[in-house]
């Protein structure tokens, strides 16, 4: 649960927002059609939380989602620096461990690529010190 704390709170967060919005505007809904003196049904209600939920979402959360995310992918897929990935950059840091390192070069390597090494798409990024170097 830990490596999903973010998605977590953020589900939560709007499973929270997301009843409270139709809690209260069920409240809200049967108020106004007491004042009116009709019966509140839930068929009304429903097409009118539907509407008003769905252009929220529209206006708000599907604009900010294409502007971060959009933009992110854009930038990155366009810009010099995407040009060389983090394949390439590895082999190279390879390279200079295996230059520098001697004998010990491959086990520092499989060491760092034990810790670091993006395993079920998670990296260890906290993991400094962990390499008998501190």
């Amino acid at each position: 649960m830990k490596r999903y704390a973010y998605g977590w709170i953020t589900a939560l967060f709007f499973l929270v927002s997301i009843v409270g919005h139709w809690v209260f505007g069920w409240y809200a809904f049967a108020d106004e059609a007491r004042e009116h003196h009709q019966q509140v049904q839930i068929s009304a209600y429903l097409v009118e939380m539907g509407r008003d939920t769905f252009e929220n979402w529209q206006s708000e959360f599907l604009q900010l989602l294409w502007q971060v995310l959009g933009l992110a992918y854009f930038l990155y897929v366009g810009s010099p620096a995407s040009k060389e990935n983090d394949d390439r950059l590895e082999a190279k840091v390879d390279e200079l461990i295996k230059m520098a390192g001697g004998d010990r070069a491959q086990t520092l390597i499989d060491e760092i690529d034990r810790l670091y090494l993006r395993v079920g798409g998670h990296a260890k990024p906290h993991a400094h010190g962990d390499l008998g170097h501190e």
